[in-house]
């Protein structure tokens, strides 16, 4: 039934098309296929029902922040949504909108827990953000909801020891909710406003060496296997390889591919091949599947192409989408925050999207 190979309707997230904008205006924008909401801030917590609204309007614009060009994002075509947020609760009530769309989705949650050290003050209580992965997996399924423990924060006070026991907290009462552990380790030393903003705030930061991080990993290792989790442990744009643990693709083809192999359209996109899978030789009792090929339901399984997206970071292994987030706009607070420039900025463009909330951009602007 589902023996379907259509690779020359491939389109790329490049290809422009003609939209109305708002102001009955003509202008060009991307169509992407896959969409990525969002690595620069969280729209999930802040800007959920901007977005639902946009996504019905049929486009959205963001700020492009290496030229200040204003660029236009066409929903026309998108087939799957990567949501990234610490708190995506108020997704809970859009979950059916996407369905009715007939848009697949998975959730990147990052769920950490530093609390105690205050790193993060703008996240709702650990307790509370739990019962939120959990009650997001009971709608989307087990697999559907990513926990991150992203970043991994040393300072004079947060020790390995204690990172590990944070960990294994958070680890427990997932059991059962999630099939995978995503980390990185802070890198702060290469970017200069994150060192700014934590040493205006008085807090002593550690830069990991590579023998911590090694360390770390193993023992994480060791953890899952202790608790009897068997999480994948995956990291997350890290150059160092450690035993037990694959380099991670947070805009992953192979569990699009799983979560949405019945939408042709999407798998075209995808170059995915769907075949039914062969019988068991005979001799052996084994099926014998090509190199690479992704198990689905139903009796089937998936070969696919090259999608890697090449113009990420070097040990980046995500898949081509299109970002619509827009930096300096997440209002968590965290002391680590890579995507302000300060805490300043953020609250002030979110108060622009207050007065303005359900404009063409983020902002309002």
């Amino acid at each position: 039934m589902f023996n379907y190979r259509i690779y020359d309707m491939a389109k790329t997230n490049k290809e422009k098309i003609e939209i109305e904008l708002d102001n009955k205006e003509k202008a060009l924008a991307q169509a992407p296929v896959i969409v990525s909401a969002s690595r620069s801030t969280d729209i999930p917590a802040f800007y959920c029902d901007w977005f639902f609204h946009r996504l019905k309007v049929g486009y959205s614009a963001w700020t492009n922040p290496f030229n200040g060009v204003k660029m236009y994002v066409s929903y026309a075509k998108t087939r799957f949504i990567v949501f990234w947020s610490k708190n995506p609760r108020p997704l809970l009530n859009h979950i059916a909108e996407l369905k009715a769309r007939g848009i697949g989705c998975y959730i990147q949650y990052s769920l950490n827990d530093y609390e105690e050290e205050k790193l993060e003050r703008g996240v709702p209580p650990l307790a509370e953000r739990i019962e939120t992965f959990k009650k997001l997996v009971d709608v989307l399924g087990k697999g559907s909801v990513i926990w991150r423990f992203d970043p991994l924060v040393l300072t004079e006070d947060i020790t390995i020891e204690k990172l590990l026991n944070k960990v294994e907290n958070i680890g427990d009462q997932l059991k059962g909710y999630t099939e995978k552990l995503v980390f990185s380790f802070v890198d702060i030393l290469s970017y200069n406003k994150v060192k700014n903003n934590l040493k205006a705030n008085g807090i002593s930061f550690v830069d990991w060496t590579e023998e911590q991080m090694t360390e770390f990993a193993s023992r994480l290792v060791a953890l899952n296997k202790e608790k009897g989790w068997n999480y994948k442990l995956a990291t997350c744009g890290e150059k160092g390889r450690y035993p037990g643990v694959e380099p991670n693709h947070c805009i992953d083809d192979e569990l699009i591919i799983k979560k949405s192999f019945h939408d042709k359209e999407l798998m075209n996109y995808l170059k995915a091949e769907i075949k039914t899978m062969p019988p068991r030789d005979m001799f052996t009792n084994t099926i014998r599947l090509p190199e690479g090929a992704i198990i689905l339901d139903s009796n089937h399984y998936a070969t696919r192409g090259d999608n890697r997206d090449k113009g990420q970071r070097e040990f980046c292994g995500c898949m081509k989408s299109k970002d619509i987030g827009q930096y300096n706009t997440c209002i968590h607070m965290c002391e680590y925050c890579y995507a302000n420039t300060s805490k300043e900025a953020a609250a002030k463009n979110f108060k622009c999207h207050k007065t303005n909330p359900w404009g063409e951009t983020i902002t309002g602007k």
